[in-house]
């Protein structure tokens, strides 16, 4: 396992096959400047690269916060280009995170995980520039996406879990715990099959169904001849646990 970069605006640690970054900018409730966007591709990008890890937890440091959006005073003197530009930016380190090949779990802390979710762009003349108009209505749906974008308004950790936007809903002490008794189970299946599982889902949303289907059907045969899948089916009818070595 590579060491870890030294960053300004995260903590950045690797323990037992699982990376942790934590936003660390409380004093301003880890609102994203473009000095914190550099530093997740950077930490994400190692954390791709490097073969030891095989899963992301996201959090952040205070218990006020995970990520407050923005950081205004920052985008209080943006031009016009400077905004697009930061946009763009911002989106390709989500697509990072999204398309890493590698499980990444958001263990949502702070306002969120005690009561509140929500793009409150419009209340300072913003559309989301991070991919909320994108995502949100993927995960769910285009009514609900809508209500949160165009009034600003919070959602509670509970009608966040109820419409989709979060998986688990746990109390705050347990939120580290949980998240990786998630990743350690999702370690206990073959790599490459979790690599070509997220593949599917995230490519596959963006296409139609055929072409999806297509996607998934080269993948399964792509899997088909590792020596994972070999060991994974020879586990099965043996009875015995498997052994994945990622090849």
């Amino acid at each position: 396992m590579s060491p870890s970069p030294i960053l300004e605006n995260l903590l950045y640690e690797k323990r037992s096959a699982i990376a942790y970054v934590t936003l660390n900018r409380p004093k301003v409730l880890n609102a994203l400047n473009q000095a914190t966007w550099n530093d997740l591709r950077t930490a994400f990008e190692d954390a791709r690269d490097d073969a030891e890890i095989r899963g992301v937890i996201l959090t952040g440091a205070g218990d006020k916060a995970f990520i407050a959006g923005a950081d205004i005073g920052e985008l209080a003197h943006i031009t016009a280009v400077e905004a697009e530009q930061s946009s763009s930016y911002g989106q390709a380190v989500l697509d990072l995170i999204e398309n890493l090949g590698k499980p990444v779990i958001a263990a949502v802390n702070g306002y969120a995980a005690h009561a509140k979710f929500g793009q409150p762009e419009v209340t300072l003349g913003l559309i989301p520039g991070g991919g909320g108009t994108q995502r949100l209505p993927r995960l769910v749906g285009k009514g609900r996406a809508l209500q949160l974008i165009l009034s600003g308004g919070m959602i509670d950790a509970q009608e966040s879990h109820r419409i989709g936007l979060v998986n688990e809903v746990v109390p705050a002490g347990d939120l580290l715990t949980r998240a990786e008794a998630i990743l350690k189970q999702i370690f206990a299946n073959a790599p490459i099959a979790v690599k070509f599982s997220l593949e599917a889902v995230n490519r596959g949303l963006e296409t139609n169904l055929a072409e999806g289907l297509s996607l998934e059907a080269s993948l399964f045969g792509l899997c088909a001849g590792t020596d994972d899948k070999a060991e994974g089916t020879s586990a099965f009818l043996a009875k015995r646990a498997p052994q994945f070595h990622g090849r």
